[in-house]
């Protein structure tokens, strides 16, 4: 069969070789092969004929082809063949290996049998062999460089490739180095996978002892420093080579990273500054294109973490190197290597820590700079911690996909680790989007800013449903193609909290439109939930469904701005609003308002989230008006007495339930009649402006019956409540409204109903009223009314204290709030002068409208939105806000307290222009607080002389708070200027605290800041008032404003000396020096106010200072490590030594004086005592400065510890021994606490500081050191105690001898 085989391929024509071939089984063809190698015949003729006779433009002769390839690889492993035969056979398939080595590398087979049989078929003992060996590593190369074969592909073939690199002979080794220089240099190296060879060959090369170099020969070692010279000649590549050369070998680890970050850093450096550059009108060539600066980062990345990964001992280096000086070392490029590095698992636990603790120092340290200007003066700002991540995630484009994962996990980590933790049964607390003030709320903002840029590129999963959203609307295509994760999701929304569950549909609602299936399943689940045994699963099925109801109009709805939340239009093309899908939707929305109508019989709390919804459904979709005003109006008859001679009204018997001994809230009442009352004054005001087709008239006519139905009703419960007394109600002062009987529960829920109606009612009236007097006389009744209630109420929940004077929960909408002040103190129109004067004549009235504002702007504060229609919406909120402000603004200048309470004395309670000082205060702060980036808009709309809103735009931030903070500093000089008979504290600290929150929108470096702090400084120095609580706001405002302009250590010496010489010296028979720099410090506040507040400010420098110090000592020694000159290290620190030194004599001073001060004892005693020791501890840490500590401060610590044990000693005798028994038991403790801890702490501090003096020879030998405490005993005040302590018991012994005997001389006798 061999010799027609080889016959027949011998001829010209191949018909009859391939019908031979074609007639031998596979199994024969094998038996053929075999039979020959086995008896070491020679096998070229065969398998050259064979593969002539099997063209592979034939699907036969491709099979045969692959059978062969497959036979002769088991034969040559198998081991059963001589090495000439293997070697023969395996140089006949090299003819067409590299076929076949690609069709098995992208079909992704297991390609370790083929390259091993290859390599021993071609030993490096043949030129042949050799040769063969060149061919398969520059083929796989190729291979694995085009990006057509998997990850774990590259990886075997790679690895295969290094365990035989170092069997390779020198020249092979040297040109594989060529080659790979050469298309390093080129730029053909495409995406780096093959690169994890090339340290392979470097260290093999290196290795060799001679190579052939031009005409001459080098070592391996200089062949290869040849190359890697070549490679740094190349301007386009950096020098990276040559440090990598090290990492492959042992030792200079840390040379080599310094090298390569600081290179890296330096470029990235210089490309920002080009880029700042570029915008000027010489624009000069980048000196290395961005594309391709960060394709070389990322390929430097992936050798040094595959160095790592072979030499562990490299990557604690690493990690050792960037704790060094975290701010520096946090650039794009630390970030990216840090973070591939977290994908070996070796360090992923400990690249994860670092991170951490890296950024959250990075916060803090920003955090304490700009809040300080001593401290921005000596260390400049960083780079922003935040933009140094974000553009990391901005380079990670450039195919860095070895950092992608790493980034998803820092997003995630951050806001785990710093986002807010829930509380009892999976509550939240509330957040502020706007403005993160501390150091973890930045941390958690940075998470979900990563993950949000991250998922743009690489499609990360969402942690928060804030992130989800913003998700949704940069990238909602993705999320379509992963809707079976969304979908997944749904299911899970019966065991959420509310309100994450509305956050989550709110976030989706866009996708929901363009997706049939996920609206589906969406709907499904929240069918399901309707009908659960848990009360949370029900209320989320009715907030899922009436977000549905918004979102999903019906042919003919108005077009609403708040209806659609934005999609970008190139992401996503659906007419949502066409006529097939609002004819569609019209079905869909009836279904969902028939499910919704069962809720009407369950808990009260998903009434109570029913009726909140309806109004902004019926706005965002009118034409379901009809539906949901007939089913408010068959909900409000249940509980409605439609006889008009009946009083009261309302069935509150029906609003109650009771379940065994115990009452609860069936129908929210009020709040079912707030809802129809929007809903009805909504639809009234859209029927004067909306003209109708003919077709419609017939459904016109039913909502007009609705409508006027609702109206009869509306006004039939407006007169029949003003008629009804509170006995009708039996809610009269005789009533029970304890809370531990079932009939007191009863009238508090009656009470907290009836009060809700008179409020809905009165909202009701004044909108309707179009000014009417007669309106507005009956609003004053039902207020009256409402007020007597609150009255009882209050008296009743204070009975046994003081009346409480906290208003119950209003109904009224922040809306109507705005009207309403509004017209009550602003409108001047004449023709309504009359009609108002109704409302205005009564005191209670307006008092209670502005201490409903106060409540809403309190809301608005801790929550983010009030109550009631539009207190959701962000924007309406901000408006109303902006008229609440403005009204009570123009009330409080316009009419003074003063004036107020002269015409008012027989008032009780708060002053109306009290209130609204009070009001502006929340206002100020809400402000910040949730409309941070809105203040400028604010602060213009609130301006009352502001006519032109042109002007708005060219009046900066500063200059607008400015404009405010006058008014309040002339309302503040207007009652100090007044008398102290006159003086009113409350509202001078109120003023003091809104010219605090005001300060803040000033810029530090403005004149205006100047300006104030100046006022500020000379209020301070003139105001002699006698009130510690308005001494204590002023000097805070001090405070605050000199930290930001300069040190405040001058201000705090000054201090001191005024309190010393307030409350006199600890030694009696020293009289101290009158002074007085600050007239706000006098005998009343000097202690404890100004102390503490002082002593505040002590302990605030120190840890500045203690922060400096270890910045400072952090900085020697990275640069007494990184310089090889030691003279340089001490140049730079000195600027901020000298600051340090005298921050710190400074304070010295002021606390020498405090340290000689009769301070009281308590907490003015123990915080200067906690202050001594932080001193005494940052003085050992900088013992260059001793010598004026050791003569003023030092000695006077141990004065004052005995004058603060003298009087402990003392206060237990003396003439009020009684007195002083019977508080033995609790002040004994607290004595004992302090003695055990401040003072030994302080004498600890002062012991171990004079212990480094000792070293210090040439300084302390000028000092004389402190008295050993353990063996000093002060002979005079030890006679003098023992004397007291004798005379005390004589006196006890005598007192108890006269109780016996009644004799009146036996007291005569007792004196010492």
């Amino acid at each position: 069969m061999e010799e027609k085989i080889v016959m027949l391929a011998g001829g010209e024509k191949l018909d009859g070789l391939l019908q031979c071939l074609k007639g031998i089984k596979d199994k024969e063809l094998s038996s053929l092969i075999t039979r020959n190698a086995v008896k070491g015949k020679d096998m070229g003729l065969l398998i050259r004929a064979i593969f002539k006779g099997s063209p592979c433009s034939q699907s036969e002769g491709v099979r045969r082809r692959l059978l062969l390839y497959k036979h002769c690889i088991q034969l040559c492993e198998s081991g059963d063949l001589q090495l000439e035969v293997v070697s023969d056979i395996i140089g006949l398939l090299m003819l067409e290996l590299s076929s076949l080595i690609t069709r098995n590398a992208v079909k992704g087979k297991d390609m370790g049998l083929l390259i091993r049989a290859i390599f021993k078929g071609s030993p490096c003992s043949q030129s042949e062999g050799v040769r063969r060996r060149l061919l398969l590593y520059k083929h796989c190369i190729q291979l694995c460089e085009s990006g057509d074969l998997q990850l774990e592909v590259v990886s075997d073939i790679i690895g295969l490739l290094m365990l035989e690199t170092h069997q390779l002979p020198g020249p092979t080794l040297a040109e594989l180095a060529t080659l790979y220089v050469d298309a390093i240099k080129g730029g053909s190296i495409t995406n780096g996978k093959s690169l994890e060879l090339f340290p392979t060959v470097l260290t093999a090369l290196a290795s060799k002892e001679t190579l052939a170099y031009g005409k001459g020969q080098l070592s391996g070692e200089e062949y290869k420093k040849q190359l890697i010279n070549s490679l740094c000649s190349s301007r386009d590549v950096p020098v990276t080579v040559e440090e990598l050369q090290f990492v492959v070998e042992k030792g200079c680890k840390k040379n080599v990273l310094e090298g390569i970050i600081a290179y890296f850093n330096e470029q990235d450096q210089c490309q920002k500054e080009e880029q700042k550059d570029s915008e000027s009108m010489d624009v000069e060539v980048a000196s290395v294109p961005q594309d391709q600066l960060r394709h070389v980062e990322g390929t430097v990345i992936l050798h040094l973490v595959f160095a790592i990964k072979l030499d562990h001992e490299l990557g604690r280096e690493l990690v050792k190197y960037l704790k060094g000086e975290v701010g520096k070392m946090l650039c794009p490029f630390n970030i990216a290597l840090v973070l591939s590095m977290a994908r070996i698992h070796r360090f992923e636990e400990q690249v994860s820590d670092f991170l951490k603790t890296a950024i959250i120092k990075c916060f803090r340290d920003s955090q304490i700079q700009q809040g300080s200007k001593f401290i921005q003066e000596l260390v400049p700002l960083h780079c922003s911690v935040s933009d140094m991540i974000m553009e990391t995630v901005k380079n990670s484009v450039f195919g860095w996909d070895h950092v992608t994962q790493g980034l998803v996990e820092l997003g995630l980590m951050l806001m785990d680790s710093f986002g807010p933790k829930p509380g009892p049964f999976g509550k939240v607390a509330e957040s502020n989007h706007n403005a993160p003030k501390t150091p973890a709320q930045q941390a958690c903002r940075l998470g979900a800013q990563i993950l949000l840029e991250t998922f743009k590129y690489f499609s990360p999963s969402p942690p928060a449903t804030d992130l989800f959203s913003d998700i949704v609307v940069s990238a909602p295509m993705i999320l379509l193609d992963s809707s079976s994760k969304v979908i997944e999701a749904f299911d899970h929304l019966s065991y959420l909290p509310l309100s994450t569950v509305q956050g989550l549909l709110k976030a989706v609602q866009p996708l929901l439109k363009v997706s049939m299936s996920m609206k589906d399943s969406l709907i499904l689940v929240l069918r399901k939930a309707m009908f659960s045994s848990q009360l949370d699963a029900r209320k989320s099925a009715v907030a899922g469904f009436l977000l549905l109801l918004k979102n999903f109009k019906v042919l003919g709805s108005l077009a609403s701005s708040q209806a659609s939340q934005s999609v970008s239009a190139s992401q996503i093309q659906v007419d949502v609003h066409s006529r097939y899908n609002s004819a569609a939707n019209e079905t869909f929305c009836l279904e969902i308002l028939g499910s919704l109508r069962r809720c009407l019989s369950q808990q009260a709390d998903v009434r109570l989230l029913l009726y909140e919804g309806f109004h902004d459904v019926l706005r965002r979709n009118s034409q379901l008006a009809s539906s949901i005003l007939q089913t408010l109006l068959s909900q409000l008859k249940r509980y409605y007495e439609p006889e008009q001679d009946l009083l009261p009204p309302v069935k509150l018997e029906g609003c109650i339930t009771a379940q065994g001994d115990q009452i609860f809230l069936q129908e929210p009442l009020a709040h079912l009649l707030s809802c129809v009352v929007h809903c009805f004054l909504w639809y009234r005001e859209l029927q004067r402006h909306n003209i109708h087709d003919e077709e419609e008239e017939e459904e016109e006519e039913e909502e007009g019956g609705i409508q006027e139905d609702l109206e009869n009703i509306l006004d039939s419960l407006t007169r029949r409540m003003i008629k009804s007394e509170l006995e009708d109600f039996e809610l009269d002062k005789s009533a029970d409204f304890s809370l531990s009987s079932n009939v007191g529960v009863k009238n508090n829920i009656y009470a907290v109903l009836v009060m809700g109606v008179y409020e809905v009612l009165m909202e009701f009236n004044f909108s309707c009223a179009s000014y009417s007097k007669n309106r507005f006389e009956d609003l004053l009744g039902l207020f009256h009314r409402y007020h007597k209630l609150s009255e009882i109420l209050k008296e009743k929940s204070g009975k046994g204290k003081s009346p409480s004077s906290k208003l119950a929960r209003s109904l009224l909408s922040v809306g109507f709030v705005s009207t309403l002040l509004t017209a009550l103190f602003r409108d001047s129109t004449q023709s309504r002068e009359d009609s108002l004067s109704v409302l205005r004549s009564s005191t209670e009235f307006l008092r209670y409208a502005v201490s409903v504002a106060l409540q809403k702007i309190q809301q608005l504060e801790e929550t983010g939105h009030t109550d009631g229609p539009e207190g959701q919406n962000p924007e309406k909120t901000f408006r109303h806000l902006c008229e609440i402000t403005r009204v009570l603004l123009w009330r409080y200048t316009s009419i003074p307290s003063a004036v107020e309470e002269s015409g008012n004395k027989k008032e009780k309670g708060k002053t109306i222009s009290m209130l609204c000082l009070e009001g502006l205060l929340r206002i100020f702060s809400a402000v910040q607080h949730r409309y941070h980036s809105r203040v400028q808009q604010f602060l213009c709309a609130v301006d009352v002389s502001e006519e032109e809103d042109n002007q708005a735009e060219t009046v900066s931030v500063t200059e607008k708070t400015a404009f405010h903070i006058r008014q309040f500093q002339r309302s503040l000089v207007n009652q100090l200027s007044g008398g102290e008979d006159d003086f009113n504290s409350k509202e001078a600290q109120i003023v003091v605290n809104i010219l605090s929150v005001l300060s803040r929108q000033l810029e530090p470096s403005s004149p205006q800041f100047v300006e104030m702090l100046s006022w500020t400084v000379k209020i301070c120095k003139e105001s002699k008032l006698e009130d510690p609580q308005f001494c204590k706001g002023l000097m805070s405002l001090l405070f605050s404003l000199h930290v930001l302009y300069k040190s405040p250590v001058s201000v705090l010496r000054e201090l001191t000396q005024d309190i010393h010489s307030h409350l006199g010296d600890i030694d009696q028979d020293v009289e101290v020096e009158k002074q007085s720099h600050f007239a706000i410090v006098n005998a009343k506040t000097a202690a404890p106010t100004a102390t503490l507040l002082v002593l505040s400010q002590v302990g605030r420098i120190l840890d500045e200072v203690d922060w400096l110090i270890t910045k400072q000592k952090a900085q020697l020694s990275s640069d007494k490590i990184a310089s090889d000159k030691p003279s340089q290290a001490g140049v730079q620190p000195e600027p901020v030594e000298k600051a340090l030194i005298l921050q710190l004599g400074t304070l010295l001073t002021g606390l020498h004086e405090l340290l000689q001060t009769c301070l009281p004892p308590g907490g003015c005693v123990d915080t200067l005592l906690r202050e001594l020791t932080k001193m005494y501890t940052i003085l050992t840490s900088l013992v260059k400065y001793v010598k004026l500590s050791g003569s003023h401060l030092t000695p006077q610590c141990y004065a004052f510890i005995t004058y603060v044990q003298r009087d402990d000693l003392s206060s237990g005798g003396g003439e009020k021994k009684k007195k002083r028994r019977e508080e033995a038991t609790t002040a004994a403790s607290a004595k004992m606490l302090r003695e055990t801890k401040a003072i030994p702490n302080l004498i600890f501090s002062i012991e171990q500081y004079e212990k480094f003096l000792i070293h210090l020879s040439k300084k302390s030998k000028h000092m004389k050191l402190s008295t050993s405490r353990d063996f000093r005993i002060n002979r005079a005040s030890l006679e003098a105690a023992l004397q007291e302590q004798e005379g005390a018991e004589n006196e006890s012994q005598q007192v108890s001898g006269s109780s016996c005997t009644n004799s009146p001389g036996l007291h005569e006798s007792t004196g010492v």
